[in-house]
């Protein structure tokens, strides 16, 4: 006993501490984070695909193609024959890629730090990630940025290992890169962006490290395969005219919602600092202890020493470049930015640790994890996943969190209608957890109805609602049970306005005409909106069953 414990180090102890508390971070990500309406349509298109459906062409889908396909082929995991079933497995799915990208970011940041101190880097980059509330919450949903940020961070591996080999070994390192990168923009859109910014990099590379013909080599290793990459994830659908036709309008769905406002802009700019402030304080300590590293640490080891930078800058260039364009999006969500901020946290890790050398190795350490444990622990999160919030003097605390009731609703529903297949919502996590399908035009959910939309014909090629459509849907009672939240008929896309409170009121009337109450679920969901369960009256006549 006395002989382990000698073994168990201060800096092993550290590395420890971290690994308990990722896992704490971890479940309570998994199981008491808030639901989010993406969840549902993500986990739904994995679903269409598995059954067989193209995106763009069978149902409307705003991203790149990559999550469906790879969700759908693990659907195992999170389909109705797991015991994980519905959006816990698909967040468990999800937290398998997060664990990866940790890793593959740990691993990066000690082949750049170029010190004695590269254990201190990963250690800070687990801590940044692994251990942050906020980074493990958005990357434990089955949304796009645990997948994205997965790819992202493989082809920067890929990337140091190519620029520190040569000969073949390089060009197949490089190319892994640019096919990495690849997938990673057919799984969302914006990280197309890493390819341009490492290509440049990789120019800049070979011109200084090679002559003649040989400097070309890298880039156009990384640049082929990376058009290559681009061809096998959307090549399929740029060659079929009806699936072109729901690319371009997914991406002129995006471009749809207006200007750049820098009020969103500084706000979002603003929640993203606090989820990573524990980012700020290793710039901080860095550059504190930075002018003693220069001459102490980063001399020691000078071998490799400009690829090491190379990689570096082609990180930082590509968070850059990331970072500002959806960061002009017209409403810039703040977690937009999740899967390039390991790119951050591995420059800032290496940052961290070679300005640390006025701490011992377990000093700097500690100091990353301790920093870790505090950003955790002061994260508004943890209260927000606890209660909604308060009520004048009254503090409402959450009897259960939202995915066990999510759960519990699913059950009730399947209690309601044993084996059923179908169910009428805008709820789609409804609809993943119940294991039924939505009928067309609903498989984005409440991003589903364009309201400015006149043309019927085009709405269907679509494969979404417009006012025409919604309400030949509604009057035909397509579904044994329908359920619908607060985002029931609210939302107005791609502008994300309100949908006028008339057109509202239409859309229930038609739904009372064929449903009838079956319960009433408050405090259901994102936000806390009431859920209506409704079961079609004996009488009403269903139209076309949801395929």
């Amino acid at each position: 006993m006395l002989a382990f414990l000698k073994r168990f180090s201060p800096e092993r102890a550290a590395w420890a501490f971290a690994a308990v508390l990722a896992a704490a971070v971890a479940l309570l990500a998994i199981w008491y984070g808030a639901l989010n309406q993406d969840e549902g349509w993500y986990l739904y298109a994995a679903q269409l695909v598995r059954a067989g459906k193209v995106p763009y062409r069978d149902f409307f889908f705003t991203q790149g193609p990559t999550l469906p396909y790879v969700y759908g082929a693990l659907s195992a995991v999170w389909g109705m024959a797991s015991p994980l079933h519905g959006l816990l497995g698909g967040r468990v799915l999800s937290f398998v890629f997060s664990v990866g990208t940790v890793l593959l970011a740990a691993s990066l940041a000690r082949r750049l730090a170029g010190c004695d101190r590269k254990d201190v880097a990963a250690l800070a980059v687990v801590a940044a990630l692994g251990c942050n509330l906020y980074h493990a919450y958005f990357t434990c949903m089955p949304k796009t940025y645990a997948l994205g940020g997965f790819f992202a961070m493989l082809g920067f591996w890929l990337l140091s290992v190519g620029l520190r080999r040569a000969g073949v070994w390089r060009d197949l390192a490089l190319a892994g890169c640019g096919f990495a990168l690849a997938f990673a923009s057919g799984t969302r859109i914006s990280l197309v962006l890493l390819l341009g910014t490492t290509g440049v990099s990789l120019l800049a590379f070979g011109w200084f490290a090679a002559r003649g013909f040989a400097r070309l080599r890298p880039a156009l290793c990384f640049g082929v395969a990376g058009l290559a990459g681009l061809a096998v994830t959307y090549g399929p659908f740029a060659f079929d005219p009806a699936s072109l036709h729901g690319l371009l309008a997914a991406q002129a769905y995006h471009a749809g919602r207006g200007g750049f406002d820098p009020f969103f802009a500084v706000g979002s700019a603003s929640r993203l600092a606090r989820g990573y402030w524990v980012l700020g304080a290793f710039l901080f300590v860095g550059a504190c202890g930075r002018q003693r590293a220069v001459s102490e640490l980063v001399r020691r080891e000078t071998d490799g020493l400009f690829a090491r930078r190379t990689a570096l800058w082609a990180l930082v260039a590509g968070f850059a470049a990331v970072f500002a364009l959806q960061m002009s999006a017209p409403f810039p969500y703040d977690d937009y930015q999740v899967p390039v901020m390991p790119l951050l946290a591995v420059a800032l890790g290496v940052f961290f640790a070679r300005g640390t050398a006025f701490f011992s190795r377990s000093g700097a350490n500690w100091l990353a994890v301790l920093l870790a444990g505090l950003a955790a622990y002061s994260s508004p999160l943890l209260q927000e996943w606890a209660t909604y919030g308060q009520d004048r003097f009254w503090c409402g605390k959450k009897e259960m969190t939202e995915l066990a009731k999510l759960r519990a609703v699913g059950a009730a529903i399947e209690a309601l209608d044993p084996g059923g297949r179908t169910l009428l919502t805008q709820d789609l996590y409804l609809a993943v957890e119940t294991g039924r399908t939505v009928p067309e035009g609903l498989a984005m959910g409440p991003f589903c109805y364009f309201g400015d939309l006149a043309d019927d014909a085009e709405a269907r090629r679509l494969h979404v609602l417009n006012p025409g459509t919604m309400e030949r849907l509604l009057e035909s009672a397509p579904c044994p049970l329908a359920a619908f939240s607060g985002y029931g008929f609210a939302v107005n896309v791609p502008k994300g306005t309100e949908v006028p409170f008339e057109t509202q009121t239409r859309y229930w009337e038609l739904l009372k005409r064929n449903y009838e109450l079956a319960f009433r679920e408050p405090r259901f969901g994102q936000n806390a909106t009431t859920l209506l369960v409704l079961k079609r009256k004996a009488g009403a006549v269903s139209g076309k069953a949801a395929e």
